[in-house]
């Protein structure tokens, strides 16, 4: 709520409408459509404008997301060198180290020092002032080289501009390569065989190997069914012979 008893009034279309009182101008807004924003508080008389304050607010919102994720955060990058390298090495740091400045980012140049080599720290010295020399386009030292035990080192600040960050794509990070689609192998792997188990068949065919299977059994000629009889492989049992009978004789 507005409690300032005046305020200067712009339109929803951007023209002023001068100095009026502040229920006149809520009176209005109410009567456009619209919603009394206090857009300037701080001037003389405050600015209040005719808006949709919904999309006024979300407008803000997003502007702000919007700056937000292009600012960029300059970081501290560390280029360390030793009293013993090689050009080509020492020609790749430099490297290095512009491309750190390029992106707006500040740098740490370290030297070590191992066993004996603390004692010529005049060596250390003359090799950051050498690399200083060749990123000078590039970066100012904003800190002399200084001998902290076993390491020497600087600081060197960027000349340029942080590179803004460009926003991600939804996403974007999600990559379906090297995924096989369902139902395909992925290439360059060999599909899987899968056996499936034999079927067994309902009668076996003659003259296939195995034991033979008894014949079904057949009716004797009375109508009674005659027993089956075993396979030729089983053994068959030996049956006792029965003496005859003696002769009958009468007393003739």
């Amino acid at each position: 709520m507005i409690r300032i008893p005046q305020v200067r009034v712009i339109d929803e279309e951007g023209e002023q409408l001068g100095v009026m009182p502040t229920p006149k101008a809520l009176e209005m807004a109410q009567e456009r459509g619209y919603d009394l924003v206090e857009v300037a508080p701080m001037a003389a008389p405050p600015v209040v404008r005719f808006l949709d304050f919904g999309q006024y607010k979300y407008e803000i919102t997003k502007r702000e997301k919007d700056n937000k994720r292009r600012q960029r955060s300059v970081s501290f990058k560390e280029v360390r060198l030793s009293p013993k390298i090689g050009q080509g090495d020492f020609d790749t740091k430099v490297h290095r180290a512009i491309e750190f400045l390029e992106d707006g980012d500040r740098i740490k140049v370290t030297v070590r020092f191992r066993g004996r080599e603390l004692t010529h720290p005049e060596i250390g010295r003359g090799l950051l002032t050498r690399f200083t020399e060749q990123i000078k386009e590039h970066g100012v030292v904003e800190r002399a080289p200084l001998l902290e035990g076993k390491q020497m080192h600087l600081t060197v600040a960027s000349l340029h501009k942080p590179k803004e960050q460009p926003p991600k794509q939804v996403g974007e990070g999600k990559s379906t390569e090297g995924k096989p689609a369902e139902g395909k192998p992925a290439e360059g792997k060999p599909a899987e065989a899968r056996t499936e188990p034999p079927t067994q068949p309902t009668g076996r065919p003659a003259g296939t190997n195995g034991p033979a299977r008894a014949p079904a059994a057949q009716p004797d000629t009375n109508g009674a069914q005659a027993p089956a009889t075993k396979p030729t492989d089983a053994v068959a049992t030996p049956v006792a012979s029965q003496p005859a009978p003696a002769p009958v004789t009468t007393g003739e």
